[in-house]
């Protein structure tokens, strides 16, 4: 799909809405284990494909941050919902902020030593195949590679919400980007 191409499929983009719920809900303590993330992405798109004439933006990106403002407003309500609050702007901004930091930060990984965009693919297809990658790693390696590099989170906090240690943790890390490394070089 190209950047000029006005026809966005939602699905496309369920991997990569996938893991900004998951990081984004390991870091809600409220909700944390209380919200599916795959429920929160099927609200997602379904709430883009009723409102999809509503879609001003002709680029891919326009579209990923039109499904993130989506996307933010799905997981504040489902913090109220069962946080049983009431509208807490502290809460939406932070929530924005999370999943704004996590998409910017899914660019930015290094996952090859490769200098050029044109030497791997365009920006927006990365976060849509990291997200890909990201999907097929177990799910202890794929949480902590989420919340260290996605989430912002430090190891002690990842150790505290995974309920393991730091050595166990920086394993857990080491070998989920060695593993995504070789995902990634093996669809590029």
């Amino acid at each position: 799909m190209e950047d000029g191409d006005s026809t966005f499929l939602a699905a496309d983009y369920r991997g990569y809405l996938g893991v900004l719920a998951r990081v984004q809900l390991a870091r809600a303590g409220a909700v944390r284990g209380r919200v599916d993330p795959s429920d929160i992405v099927q609200d997602v798109l379904l709430q883009a494909h009723v409102a999809r004439a509503q879609f001003r933006g002709s680029t891919a990106a326009e579209f990923a941050a039109w499904l993130r403002r989506i996307l933010s407003n799905v997981l504040i309500d489902a913090q109220r919902r069962h946080g049983r609050q009431k509208r807490d702007a502290a809460l939406e901004t932070s929530c924005r902020d999370t999943i704004e930091g996590s998409a910017s930060r899914m660019n930015n990984i290094p996952l090859q030593d490769q200098t050029t965009p044109s030497e791997y693919v365009a920006r927006r297809e990365r976060g849509v195949m990291l997200a890909e990658a990201l999907d097929a790693l177990p799910e202890e390696q794929r949480t902590a590679v989420e919340l260290r590099y996605l989430g912002d989170c430090s190891l002690e906090e990842i150790a505290a919400m995974m309920g393991r240690s730091k050595p166990s943790v920086a394993g857990l890390l080491r070998r989920g980007l060695e593993e995504l490394r070789a995902r990634l070089q093996a669809i590029a």
